[in-house]
């Protein structure tokens, strides 16, 4: 039953993600036409880095993690009235604190672009235009982190819609300030860094709308929580400890992000524009199976870890329904593997090469993302271990071995930027990203939550994916030569990809491992 509905989880997640992905790619093609990859592009990336930011750190990347656990442990060794009390009193300590942060941010914005991106001192407008639009987007943070915690309320209910459709507000507000440039820019008079105003404004209107519509989810999920509950019981106070670790734990992960920010600055004028483009694609079979499955499996980890039982039974379960996910998730991302290695110029030409966007920064944008796409499986992986590792409250570990990666990832960026400019960052990502992975699994192995079930699975797909990219590469020059549309030269090799990965998937069982294994489950 549990990974009959891990598999229907992950597909209504990844669905709703598509959609929220569809949209983000038309956001990214209007934000190439109307702001292009220079100044204007550069300035909203950064100030929209602040809120982002701070909600992996405060909501998705450190809190959902530790709430999850604990909240799954009040219902299942006190009762739902317990639980309630702990999410209420969640709310009320992240509220207040987050609104603060707002506050003072607000006040010291230039120092802290000014250490965001250092290099935006060389070009006083565009660092200007970075303050004024930090200024704009950062209230976005206790919005978007309310809705965070309030979708990892609804997901330990098996409610997902929500918190999977917040993103597609988003998106969509988004694209409708992008359209918004000309008019500002028209009526406003703005100059060339400060276009992107009007994106910022629908931050925040993206922002209220999420709010609305968890909080309508939460109502029917007859989950209705005190907006303030002060004082903190022995649940929370447990929370709030297993928070630290995983706070600092997603922390170190988000200095990642930063370190490519701050030393992409110091590059030429577009690079952080480039890897935000090469790193949109390479999100997105993260974003429809990494981040889907595991949303999905965080819950029913933590379920399990708290379940009474023998040792042996929780192993086994735990084993079971990792395997589970690792299954789909060897099967959907390995393609895109090879896709995103072999077709990178053209995806990238294909998608955003118009307007402001110039042949020369779809080249630079393709470097970088083949760059990512070696460390793709290792994002994925990620996603999964990660959630197994903090089901069994081992935030700590998480923490060790992101401050690790940190380290690495600072020494190799600063080595690998001098040889290979902005494509050397996004290398130095995957790379220790392969690394945390290795270290993270080789952890649940010993630990007897991780086995062997899913490698042969694992090697099949990798094997269709390497019959999928030798044929695209083959196919590609005739392509390319009897085409002169980009758009079109992409449409048909993603079908022609997905056709011969389908049909050489189909003659190695892969088919049944998927969609077979599911059905078996669900009868």
């Amino acid at each position: 039953m549990a990974s009959r509905s891990l598999f229907a989880a992950f597909r209504q997640i990844s669905g709703l993600t598509a959609i929220s992905r569809v949209l983000g790619f038309i956001r990214d093609v209007v934000f190439a036409h109307y702001l292009g990859a220079g100044a204007a592009t550069d300035a909203f990336l950064v100030a929209f880095k602040l809120p982002n930011l701070f909600r992996r750190l405060t909501a998705e990347g450190a809190l959902t993690n530790a709430f999850l656990p604990s909240y799954s442990l009040a219902r299942q060794q006190k009762s739902d009235k317990a639980a309630l009390i702990l999410a209420a009193e969640v709310q009320t300590a992240l509220f207040l604190g987050l609104s603060l942060i707002v506050l003072v941010m607000e006040v010291f914005m230039p120092l802290v672009v000014a250490g965001l991106a250092p290099g935006f001192a060389d070009t006083p407008d565009r660092l200007a235009a970075a303050v004024d639009l930090a200024r704009l987007t950062m209230p976005y943070l206790p919005m978007i982190s309310l809705v965070a915690l309030w979708a990892a309320l609804l997901n330990s209910q098996d409610s997902y819609f929500g918190g999977a459709f917040a993103p597609v507000i988003l998106n969509a507000c988004l694209i409708g300030g992008a359209f918004c440039v000309p008019f500002f820019q028209t009526n406003l008079d703005l100059s060339a860094a400060y276009l992107g105003v009007p994106v910022a404004l629908a931050v925040l209107l993206a922002g209220t709308g999420q709010m609305v519509l968890l909080q309508h989810q939460l109502r029917r999920a007859r989950l209705r929580l005190p907006l303030f509950r002060f004082g903190l019981s022995s649940d929370a106070r447990r929370m709030w400890f297993s928070f630290v670790p995983a706070a600092l734990g997603a922390g170190m992960m988000q200095i990642n992000l930063l370190v490519d920010l701050v030393l992409a600055s110091f590059l030429a004028t577009g690079s952080i524009s480039w890897l935000y483009y090469a790193d949109r694609l390479a999100q997105l079979p993260l974003g429809l199976v990494g981040i889907a499955l595991g949303t999905a499996l965080l819950p029913r980890l933590s379920r399990l870890e708290a379940k009474t039982g023998s040792a042996a039974e929780k192993q086994a379960g735990f084993c079971a329904e990792l395997a589970s996910a690792i299954r789909p998730a060897a099967i959907l991302t390995l393609p895109a593997v090879a896709a995103l290695l072999i077709l990178p110029e053209v995806l990238i030409t294909g998608l955003f090469r118009s307007g402001a966007f110039q042949l020369s920064d779809a080249q630079a944008a393709a470097l970088a993302l083949m760059a990512y796409a070696f460390g793709l499986p290792a994002f994925v992986g990620l996603k999964l271990t990660q959630s197994a590792l903090y089901a069994m409250d081992k935030g700590r570990f998480v923490l060790l071995t992101s401050s690790v990666s940190v380290a690495l990832n600072i020494c190799l960026s600063l080595v690998l930027m001098q040889i290979y400019q902005h494509v050397g960052l996004a290398l130095a990502t995957s790379l220790v990203s392969w690394l945390a992975l290795i270290w993270q699994a080789a952890w649940l192995a010993r630990a007897r939550r991780l086995d062997g079930a899913s490698l042969m699975v694992v090697l099949k797909a990798a094997f269709a994916s390497g019959i999928m990219a030798a044929g695209l590469y083959a196919a590609l020059p005739g392509l390319q030569t009897l085409l002169s549309s980009d758009l079109l030269v992409m449409l048909i090799c993603v079908a022609a990809g997905m056709g011969l990965y389908g049909l050489a998937g189909h003659l190695l069982g892969l088919t049944t491992a998927l969609f077979g294994r599911a059905e078996r489950q669900r009868t």
